[in-house]
């Protein structure tokens, strides 16, 4: 019995033909990468020609794009790019107002991101170098950040009129009290000039052209790192209109100077990638 075993598993292992990955049909495989991530799929494009020939199928792309890319991308439809080569240039930083605001797509969840940069905020007092400079930064998305030494009236404002994709938003400022400096050949956030922000909270607004306005007062800490500090939510309707979204931070009581704070940018991304901002590029 054992024998009569043994001879018909030898004979089916003769007679079937060996398959391998490169044997599968391009598109059962583009079929299984359309319910991959990104990465995922971008990895496995490696492993030989058809693979990396299903990865480029469109229809695994047109999900994970936003609803609106075509707005985004700026298609050119003489000159089309595959969906692939358009998820490509979306995900990586795209800069637009003169280089001092940027987008990119999530490469997780295809969601918008957008970054505003110090260069672009108004500030009261930013022309005076006794209150504030722009220093640069290898820390930043940007070339600089805003640095106050000392001032007794904090006013900044900004806005952005971008194309959204419906959803909800959250808006934070990226702010740190002190400064990189070098000392002892060695880079180290300096706090000397860091005072006056326990006294009283600075205000933080967000409103949108919709009407929607958001306050949070919140006590700046010295941790010496970077801190995304919440403003709150604003919720966008309409995927193909600009959303006008104008946004603010305060600290006005003259009874006391203010110094020590670094201005990085202004950061909107979907709610949903709020929860950790470590996660963001």
């Amino acid at each position: 019995m054992g024998a009569n075993t043994s001879f018909l598993t030898t004979e089916t292992s003769e007679t079937s033909p060996n398959l391998n990955l490169g044997d599968l049909p391009e598109n059962c495989i583009a079929l299984v990468l359309s319910y991959l991530k990104p990465p995922e799929i971008c990895k496995l494009a490696r492993v030989n020609r058809t693979f990396r020939a299903a990865s480029s199928a469109d229809f695994i792309w047109v999900p994970k794009l936003p609803c609106n890319y075509h707005h985004l991308a700026m298609v050119d439809d003489k000159k089309r790019p595959g969906e692939k080569e358009i998820f490509a240039k979306l995900s990586r930083p795209v800069l637009f107002d003169g280089g001092n605001k940027e987008f990119w797509v999530d490469k997780i969840t295809g969601g918008v991101c957008v970054s505003v940069s110090s260069k672009s905020l108004t500030i009261t007092g930013i022309d005076d170098r006794r209150y504030w400079n722009h220093i640069p930064s290898d820390e930043s998305r940007f070339p600089t950040v805003a640095y106050l030494k000392q001032i007794w009236w904090v006013e900044v404002q900004g806005d952005v009129e971008f194309c959204l994709p419906a959803g909800t938003y959250t808006l934070a400022f990226k702010l740190r009290l002190g400064k990189v400096i070098k000392r002892n050949g060695r880079w180290v956030c300096s706090t000397e000039d860091v005072h006056g922000w326990g006294v009283k909270p600075v205000e933080l607004k967000v409103m949108t052209g919709s009407g929607q306005h958001v306050v949070s007062k919140q006590f700046l800490e010295t941790t010496g790192s970077w801190e995304y500090h919440r403003v709150g939510e604003f919720i966008v309707d309409d995927s193909n209109k600009p959303t006008k979204v104008k946004f603010s931070l305060t600290q006005i009581d003259c009874t006391h100077t203010k110094g020590g704070l670094s201005i990085d940018s202004v950061l909107i991304c979907p709610t949903n990638l709020a929860h950790d901002f470590k996660t963001l590029p």
